[in-house]
């Protein structure tokens, strides 16, 4: 199951980011010569109008090879002329569809999990809430005389409040009641806890809002952690490959396909935000010569562009054996060990 699981992954996350960039191209007007999925020989292909479709071996890549993209062409429908703006919305579209994706993954990931209301589910029996007299089914709307929109807000008010009470405000049978509780510190979790538990909804609409921010908040971390990798707060050493993301997988897995589910957001995200990074070969880097290229004229070259980006693709092919090498290191040789 973890490789059916890895391969699922790879090859959704893959098509995801490459149609992206062909229904662009293709909406642009630009001659897709290849659309292919996996990298290595063709184990299938078709020919359908002027483009090939086709699987190759190895899951671990794919294309949306285009006339002109790194080459001069005469060809009018060639990628290396059309206008500026549609080479840059045919470079951007595959991390936009990633990013589609791991807010989509998000989404349903927050509608699993459910969202915290403001409504109380359970108030556990001898706990300060209870001899205050909150009940199940009463709606927090205020602590302190403080208006509650949502449950981290009641959280914050209750956790970090210094006076030994506090006055909770709830609706009950459409009628607002005013209740004095206690507040207990609880060392585990260092706030104060009163003794209740939220009902938890299962709302489209509210996991909308909730997948979108989740997905906010991770690509918060991941420049993080980029930036450290710059600055060596974070090792090189921590870097995965594919081998990495199997073991991932398999992690994840054992933990239910909800976790499966997370991870794949998060590598959607992840390939997002790698491809566009200012770097040769990437989207990015490529972005980045659009610009230069409209600043500087016919200075820089397709064909001299290209040769960059052919240095690049070098470069990471060589990250991608140091990752390995790395992946090999951490979770290889220990399990023969």
């Amino acid at each position: 199951m973890t490789i059916i699981y890895a391969i699922l992954i790879f090859c959704l996350l893959i098509f995801v980011h490459e149609f992206g960039h062909f229904i662009v191209a293709k909406a642009c007007g630009v001659k897709v010569n290849e659309f292919a999925i996996g990298m290595g020989p063709a184990f299938f292909k078709k020919q359908k109008g002027e483009t090939q479709y086709s699987l190759r071996i190895f899951p671990i890549g794919g294309y949306c090879a285009m006339e002109g993209e790194d080459e001069d062409s005469e060809d009018e429908r060639a990628f290396n002329n059309k206008p500026a703006w549609q080479r840059a919305l045919v470079l951007g579209a595959g991390a936009f569809m990633n990013l589609l994706t791991a807010i989509l993954l998000m989404i349903i990931i927050a509608f699993w999990a459910g969202q915290a209301s403001t409504t109380i589910d359970v108030v556990t029996e001898d706990s300060p809430a209870y001899e205050a007299g909150i009940q199940h089914g009463d709606q927090i709307v205020a602590v302190d005389g403080t208006e509650i929109d949502e449950w981290n807000d009641i959280i914050g008010a209750i956790g970090n409040k210094e006076e030994e009470t506090a006055d909770i405000t709830v609706l009950r049978d459409g009628s607002e009641l005013t209740l004095t509780s206690r507040l207990v510190y609880d060392e585990e979790v260092e706030r104060n806890r009163i003794g209740i538990t939220p009902v938890i909804e299962h709302n489209v609409l509210a996991a909308v809002p909730a997948g979108v921010k989740n997905t906010w908040n991770m690509t918060v971390m991941m420049y993080d952690i980029i930036k450290k990798l710059f600055t060596g707060e974070v090792s090189t050493k921590e870097l995965s490959g594919p081998v990495g993301i199997v073991y991932a997988v398999n992690d994840t897995a054992k933990a239910g396909a909800i976790y499966v589910v997370y991870l794949a957001a998060l590598l959607s995200l992840n390939l997002a935000i790698m491809n566009m990074l200012p770097f040769p070969a990437l989207d990015g880097g490529r972005l980045l010569f659009l610009l230069i290229r409209k600043i500087t004229g016919k200075r820089v070259t397709d064909e001299m562009e290209g040769k960059i980006h052919f240095i690049g693709i070098v470069l990471l092919m060589m990250l991608m054996v140091y990752v390995t090498w790395n992946d090999i290191v951490k979770f290889i040789v220990p399990f023969f060990s």
